[in-house]
């Protein structure tokens, strides 16, 4: 393999699955031997990873990706939205066999929805293909889910990678459900935990309190963990300092990618250096701008936007 030798230094690098997303607008969510009809379309591109480090990069961050896509229409899409959005992509692996990732989504009246995810080449990832020299220039990696088998990647380059890197990780409902043993490698390197109500039952099934349940992860080395409630705000904790925060509201009309939302707003605080409790809101913040369009990204807001809107968390 040709060594890319990469001089710029980044702010966040995300390593994920990248996913051409398909959404559709239904008027209600099938249940069995249910029908429902399609009154709409959404075409974007997707993967939780690249929803937070598009939402970084409009926040003015410099942002790259590791990542595989293969040589078809949907790869060619995926890479040139990054490029767009002023993403790096040199960390994006381009593969000559196989397809791209693809997401088919169903989105209710309510904003809620149901995912079918075919991962593609996203789940045909090797450590060997992965240019550390490309991970040694970012202040934080930003890890996400895989449906197979590159989750074994992830953990390869979390053992090579320098200390000082910060580590932040989504686990989704993917890595949730495969339980703490099977994700314990990536959890003791993972420095900042992002994940929601349902994440966190299935992460500690025998745990009753939400307190302990948090402080059992916390026992992992973690620094930060956030638990993202939806509708009702988050929960954010040092295991010092806690905060429970409240959600803006607004009229959602797609709740699709907004715990990534969250995710890139609640990252830009902890990496311009603000306090737990700012970084939370200027994450429910982002997420309440997200939800109010549909698709993951469409709704992202500029740092000129969040400013002229919420000025004082910035400050």
């Amino acid at each position: 393999m040709e060594v890319v030798f990469i001089s710029r230094v980044l702010d966040a690098v995300g390593f994920g699955a990248l996913n051409l997303d398909r959404l559709y607008r239904v008027n209600k969510i099938a249940g069995e031997d249910e029908e429902a009809y399609i009154s709409d379309l959404y075409e974007s591109c997707g993967g939780s990873a690249a929803n937070t480090i598009i939402g970084m990069a409009r926040l003015g961050l410099a942002t790259g990706f590791l990542g595989k896509v293969a040589s078809d229409q949907e790869g060619d899409v995926l890479l040139e939205n990054l490029k767009k959005e002023g993403v790096d992509t040199r960390g994006v692996i381009k593969s000559h066999h196989g397809r791209s990732g693809t997401v088919q989504g169903f989105v209710d009246t309510e904003g809620e929805r149901a995912l079918y995810v075919d991962p593609g080449v996203n789940d045909a990832i090797t450590s060997y293909e992965i240019n550390l020299e490309y991970l040694s220039k970012t202040g934080l990696i930003h890890l996400t889910s895989f449906v197979g088998k590159s989750i074994q990647a992830q953990k390869e380059v979390l053992e090579e990678i320098s200390p000082k890197v910060t580590v932040s990780m989504d686990p989704g409902m993917i890595y949730a459900q495969k339980g703490i043993k099977t994700i314990a490698k990536l959890l003791s390197r993972t420095d900042i935990l992002l994940l929601n109500q349902k994440e966190l039952e299935l992460m500690t099934p025998q745990i009753n309190q939400e307190t302990e349940k948090v402080q059992s992860l916390l026992d992992f080395g973690i620094e930060i963990i956030v638990v993202k409630k939806g509708e009702r705000g988050c929960l954010v904790t040092d295991g010092d300092e806690s905060y429970f925060l409240g959600a803006f509201n607004v009229n959602c009309q797609d709740t699709t990618g907004a715990g990534d939302a969250f995710n890139s707003g609640f990252l830009f605080g902890y990496l311009r250096g603000k306090s737990l409790e700012r970084s939370a809101i200027i994450g429910n913040f982002v997420a309440s701008c997200c939800v109010k369009t549909a698709g993951a990204t469409g709704g992202l807001p500029s740092l000129s936007e969040i400013i002229s809107v919420y000025s004082e968390e910035i400050k």
